[in-house]
């Protein structure tokens, strides 16, 4: 059972968790729980690390003592948890990543698990105990806390579900998975399943039910997931949620699933680019050795001979980072000119049935340009369309997909 930050946000919705918890041992299940911080503390822990004059030194994403003071959030939640259980008669402790342990690599601030060594936390459970692990964090090899990058208590979750071979039940604020943004398009359904490849570009695509490396990480190891309310009492009907499984077990095969979108996009143009082999790689080489990811990509030829121009988007946050990088390698490159633009928004649909079903671009295409949508960049993989449009169009072309795939109908 894992419970997000704002299923743990003051000690009446703990005490909530407590009685959820509490409910699957009186059902004879043996019970592992991880817990994020109380909504708003990464936020605050941040900052502090930040106003330590760390921020100034270029150290807050990557210093190992970053990941002392914002994994903190995990500890405090972990303890209250356990002791709540406690008071109420259940066997619980408290676990932090390095007393599992949970073995991370020591890339501090975005830390990947390395392996888990399960064999304390099974002993434990197998006594009765419920184990109350702290998410979000690891241990590297030589005893530094490392941190998983936001929302990783997710990727704990489902990583130590693989390594005790079960389930992993995600509580969260919203009762599953929606075949999109419910608070854009109200007649948005919840999808009783959904495949692990349709979740992953969902969550990739802007879809914050889940995040990107705990599907990856399922999808791995065959964990099944199941995302649920937190805000239910024991005997209320949760609903099931939705499960998110292998496609092999969707009998029911959609065309389009969801429609995801992105607003933290911004898209850069470089104009007169000189069109021969290697200056791509010149390009995004550099971008990629400053770790700023690259997304959708589109090159066409110019009307002065033997150049091109061509359009990338990257992360709002990295778009002045990535002007900076094309510039520096400008005088080796020799293109003429470079534009940035972050008033964009990313729409995306998503569905395994697009494998075997012709007409999907088609319908996407002329659904938005009924609504008079313009397309400024394409984008395309086995399972989903992704289209780069004016941000304020947003609302208006998600609710036009929506609408044209039938979504509101299932």
């Amino acid at each position: 059972m894992k419970f997000g930050g704002t299923s743990v946000a003051d000690l009446e919705r703990i005490r909530r968790v407590a009685r959820l918890v509490n409910a699957e041992v009186q059902a004879g299940h043996q019970v592992a729980v991880v817990v994020s911080a109380m909504a708003g503390k990464t936020n605050e822990l941040v900052a502090w690390t930040d106003g330590s004059g760390a921020a100034a030194q270029g150290l807050a994403a990557s210093d190992d003592e970053y990941d002392v003071v914002v994994a903190s959030g995990e500890q405090v939640s972990a303890g209250l948890l356990a002791m709540t259980l406690r008071n109420m008669g259940t066997p619980a402790r408290s676990w932090m990543g390095w007393q599992i342990p949970i073995i991370a690599d020591d890339s501090h601030g975005r830390a990947r698990i390395d392996e888990i060594q399960p064999e304390k936390l099974g002993a434990a459970m197998d006594a009765g105990e419920v184990a109350v692990i702290a998410g979000f964090q690891g241990v590297t090899r030589d005893g530094r806390i490392a941190t998983l990058g936001r929302g990783g208590s997710d990727t704990s979750a489902v990583a130590i579900a693989a390594a005790l071979g079960c389930g992993c039940d995600i509580y969260t604020d919203v009762d599953g998975v929606y075949t999109t943004d419910p608070r854009i398009e109200s007649k948005a359904r919840k999808l009783a399943k959904i495949s692990y490849e349709e979740m992953l570009e969902m969550a990739s695509l802007g879809a914050k039910v889940l995040q990107t490396r705990s599907v990856e990480l399922a999808m791995a190891y065959g964990v099944p997931v199941r995302v649920l309310s937190s805000f239910v009492e024991p005997g209320e009907a949760p609903g099931q949620g939705t499960i998110v499984c292998d496609e092999e077990e969707i009998v029911e095969k959609r065309i389009v699933s969801g429609v995801a979108y992105s607003r933290d996009e911004a898209k850069i143009s470089l104009f007169g680019l000189p069109d021969h082999p290697g200056v791509s790689s010149t390009i995004f080489g550099a971008l990629a050795d400053a770790n700023v990811n690259v997304d959708m990509i589109v090159q066409s030829k110019a009307r002065t001979a033997d150049t091109a121009n061509m359009e990338f988007t990257v992360g709002k946050r990295d778009a002045q980072r990535a002007v900076d990088i094309v510039r520096s390698v400008q005088p080796s490159v020799g293109f003429e000119d470079v534009q940035v633009n972050d008033d964009v928004a990313k729409v995306s649909v998503i569905g395994v049935g697009m494998r075997s079903h012709t007409g999907v671009a088609k319908s996407m295409f002329q659904a938005l340009a009924d609504k008079g949508v313009n397309i400024q960049v394409i984008s395309t993989s086995e399972i989903k369309i992704s289209v780069l449009i004016d941000a304020a169009y947003t609302e208006l072309a998600v609710r036009a997909l929506h609408a044209a795939y039938g979504l509101d109908q299932l």
